[in-house]
């Protein structure tokens, strides 16, 4: 058995997932999911019945992660040895930018896309503001740092870097020159690029 169990469509945020566990040099074993007829074993891991899901067999316990954000910082705490995780110096940002992609920019581009953003009443409720001051934020990030981190890759890359790479390929952040030049360094990664080209050929396939 893999080390992993790792539940996904190519289609769907899987693809983070997938490049954090290429990332990590993890062992795994994927099951693809319908969006219909969800396996019984894959809603007994996760109810939700979202993917990507992750179940790490170790020391004989099965050990669930669900949300693409926890799975790719489960995933740089468990093979440390991938040189993904941050030094002291560095933490801060690698907590920060993560959970800020997470929430404001994953809540922020949502409510865009289903025309239900917040009125300047509702901004101060909001986590996100509004969608002009977290996209600012983040740019405002990557004008001055090449990677989350600064100067160096790190696991809060792989999700980060998954929102810009999206977003711009799918017209949802705008092309501004900081999130274009990160996501050139992004796709030049021999992980990035072993990733892709499975969820492709799995792309390509389900079209058949």
């Amino acid at each position: 058995m893999a080390d992993y169990t790792f539940y996904t469509n190519p289609m769907s945020r899987g693809q983070i997932a997938r490049w954090a566990l290429h990332e990590a040099g993890a062992d795994y074993q994927q099951v693809l999911v319908e969006w219909k007829d969800k396996p019984e074993r894959f809603l007994a891991v996760n109810p939700m019945g979202k993917v990507p899901t992750i179940v790490h067999h170790a020391d004989g316990v099965d050990r669930t992660v669900t949300e693409a954000a926890a799975i790719c910082l489960y995933l740089a705490d468990m093979h440390p040895e991938a040189g993904l995780l941050p030094s002291d110096a560095e933490a801060a940002d690698y907590y920060r930018w993560t959970l800020f992609a997470a929430g404001p920019v994953e809540q922020a581009i949502t409510s865009r896309h289903f025309k239900c953003e917040p009125s300047p009443e509702q901004e101060m409720m909001a986590g996100w503001g509004n969608f002009e001051r977290t996209i600012n934020a983040l740019e405002g990030h990557f004008e001055r740092s090449d990677y989350v981190c600064g100067k160096r890759f790190t696991m809060a890359d792989v999700y980060v870097g998954s929102a810009v790479d999206w977003g711009l390929t799918f017209g949802t952040m705008p092309p501004r020159p900081a999130f274009v030049a990160y996501a050139d360094r992004l796709q030049a990664r021999d992980a990035y690029k072993a990733a892709k080209a499975v969820d492709n050929a799995l792309i390509e396939e389900m079209k058949k």
